[in-house]
């Protein structure tokens, strides 16, 4: 139940308002977000390229209204790519790409709009030597990003795309994609799904997670394991040992905040270790489904709230 609250209040320009005018707001979220501006994200990525670690970027912009800010938002990623370029990080860091900040779900021609501006941001990170991985969202978006990946991989066949494990077409959807050069990124899943659609107790989505693991790692990709999950981690290890894969084809993920200890201890083992950067105003929904997924997030953001006089 807490965590359909707080999803909810993602959406909820109500609670939105009284979160971001909290004083203290800011001082938690920055343990989660980069900054608002460019250079601060590309500050961020260059301390945690300096600790061993890789980084994937995230421009916050969800939200999106209308075509023009959709081209908005792919202009933001040239100007991030462009700067990744010009300060040497490009090859330690790529971006993150959500299609509804870019137009997917634009009323008229969404789609192709969305391909359009994902176009862009992948010419541009050819350009600066890195790659691009497309973001999931809830279900109802699954076949139309997948649509869009298949459509961009023909140019730019390192286009990674992240499937949930908790959907029940998961296991399925990594079998599809598990072929050589593919690059997938699996993670649990962050959206409240209806149990038609996706697991909804720990241990299935546990289990489903494993499976999911089991096919990415027995095929020819190059999978991203994104989890916090210490079993997850360990598992992850195992059968990438079992496979007989080398500790450079295949990387953990984590988010920027989350376990910085374990983060460093992975890299200092010899193993890629990414961490998801995420940056920019619209930083209130990322913010959120933090907050929802981790009960530890909302205590420390809870008692700064009681104590903010």
């Amino acid at each position: 139940m807490l965590r359909s609250a707080l999803l909810a209040a993602s959406r909820s320009p109500q609670v939105r308002t009284v979160v971001e005018k909290f004083p203290p707001t800011h001082a938690i979220v920055e343990r989660f977000v980069a900054g608002e501006q460019l250079d601060q994200a590309v500050s961020a990525t260059d301390e945690l390229i300096a600790t061993g670690r890789k980084v994937t970027l995230d421009h916050l912009g969800e939200d999106t209204k209308d075509a023009e800010q959709a081209a908005g938002t792919a202009e933001a990623y040239e100007h991030l790519l462009t700067a990744l370029k010009d300060t040497g990080l490009a090859a330690d860091a790529e971006v993150s790409v959500k299609l509804s900040a870019v137009g997917q779900f634009l009323p008229a021609d969404g789609e192709k709009i969305a391909l359009e501006n994902a176009r862009r941001i992948c010419a541009a990170a050819a350009d600066a030597g890195t790659t691009v991985t497309l973001d999931m969202e809830d279900h109802t978006t699954t076949d139309s990003t997948l649509s869009i990946a298949r459509e961009l991989r023909a140019d730019f066949p390192w286009l990674g795309v992240v499937l949930q494990a908790y959907l029940r077409r998961t296991e399925a959807d990594c079998r599809d994609l598990a072929g050589a050069g593919s690059r997938v990124r699996i993670c649990k899943g962050a959206y409240k799904e209806p149990e038609s659609v996706a697991f909804q107790g720990k241990h299935d989505v546990d289990l489903a997670y494993v499976r999911a693991l089991k096919v990415l790692m027995n095929g020819e990709g190059y999978p991203m394991v994104a989890s916090h999950d210490p079993n997850m981690i360990k598992i992850a290890g195992q059968l990438a040992e079992w496979h007989g894969r080398s500790r450079d084809s295949f990387e953990y993920q984590m988010l920027f905040g989350i376990r910085p200890e374990e983060q460093l201890r992975l890299a200092e083992a010899g193993n890629t270790m990414r961490v998801y950067l995420p940056y920019g105003e619209e930083w209130y929904g990322y913010f959120m489904r933090r907050l929802a997924e981790r009960p530890a997030n909302l205590v420390f953001f809870l008692r700064a709230m009681a104590t903010r006089g």
